[in-house]
């Protein structure tokens, strides 16, 4: 069983010819809404990699609601408890031009009334064994009241530190698996510009360190982990990407389903790294996400 802890948001997007400089009003080609929040695509890609999910977080009273839940709904994901707080449903604003660049403003809204309360309550349910998914787009109180009672109750936690913030190295400390891009390791680390051979490094003393198992995602070239002191390497597919937005939040969702069905970890990691390839075929964060048999059958070919 996976409880899925974080954000839902209502992602807002206008394409545009151009960005406009300060004070500028363009014209726009077009507007779309679609449903995001790193936890709700977490959520929904554990769904479709096969697992039984819950999902824990909050959305507000207003139209967004029920908009931001929907495919969520659909896909069977228990949504008893996600709580509606006074704040609007999270938005994610985002201006997107002809040549690929863009501008986005997050507005918390409803995450941010996600507390250490809930938190609690959503542990309270797990058993010893299951999974607890974390990101960082919710108060950082809320997540860390979740690690310390999942480790009471000896549930396993993964949190995959994006955004990454001031609190990340506290909360990824406290957690059994972290997982991050090359960028966001970087900045956990305290190192810029790493090799490969030095991002290694890096991974293996912080992994003797603690003994937690770290996952740094590597974009087309897949993936690097290192768990119980053996370092692991998995591709991801050679592809031409169309959008790369929620490829992370699928090979999260994939990797703790893959955990949960109790697969080995080289299977785990290969299967999340195909996983987030396919989303990049796709445009937006959960619509993009792939189902089991797609990335199951790839898996077969390699």
């Amino acid at each position: 069983m996976i409880t899925v802890f974080g954000s839902i948001n209502m992602d807002l997007i206008a394409t545009t010819e151009r960005l406009p400089k300060a004070s500028e009003t363009v014209q726009g080609h077009s507007f779309t809404t679609a449903a995001g929040g790193k936890g709700a695509n977490q959520a929904l890609a554990a769904r479709r990699a096969g697992a039984t999910v819950r999902m824990a977080g909050a959305v507000g009273g207003d139209a967004f609601a029920a908009e931001s839940l929907v495919l969520l709904t659909q896909s069977r994901v228990d949504l008893d408890l996600v709580k509606v707080a006074d704040e609007p449903t999270g938005t994610a604003h985002i201006l997107v031009a002809d040549d690929g660049e863009n501008v986005i403003v997050v507005v918390a809204g409803a995450n941010g009334d996600v507390t250490a309360a809930d938190a609690k309550a959503a542990v309270a349910q797990m058993a010893a064994g299951d999974i607890l998914a974390l990101q960082l787009e919710v108060p950082a109180e809320a997540v860390e009241a979740a690690l310390d009672a999942a480790r009471a109750r000896r549930v396993t936690s993964v949190i995959n530190l994006a955004p990454m913030t001031s609190d990340a190295r506290r909360l990824g400390a406290k957690a059994d698996i972290v997982v991050t891009n090359e960028i966001e390791f970087e900045q956990y680390a305290g190192k810029s510009g790493l090799s490969d051979a030095e991002r290694e490094a890096e991974m293996r003393a912080l992994h003797e360190q603690t003994g937690q198992t770290i996952i740094v995602t590597l974009g087309a070239d897949g993936v690097i982990a290192i768990r119980k002191g053996t370092v692991f390497r998995a591709p991801g597919l050679k592809i031409e990407p169309i959008d790369t937005v929620g490829a992370g939040d699928s090979f999260c969702g994939y990797l703790v389903a893959s955990l949960d069905a109790g697969l080995p970890f080289a299977d785990c990691l290969r299967r999340a790294a195909i996983a987030g390839s396919l989303s990049c075929l796709k445009r937006g964060a959960q619509p993009s996400i792939p189902e089991a048999a797609e990335v199951d059958a790839r898996m077969r070919e390699a």
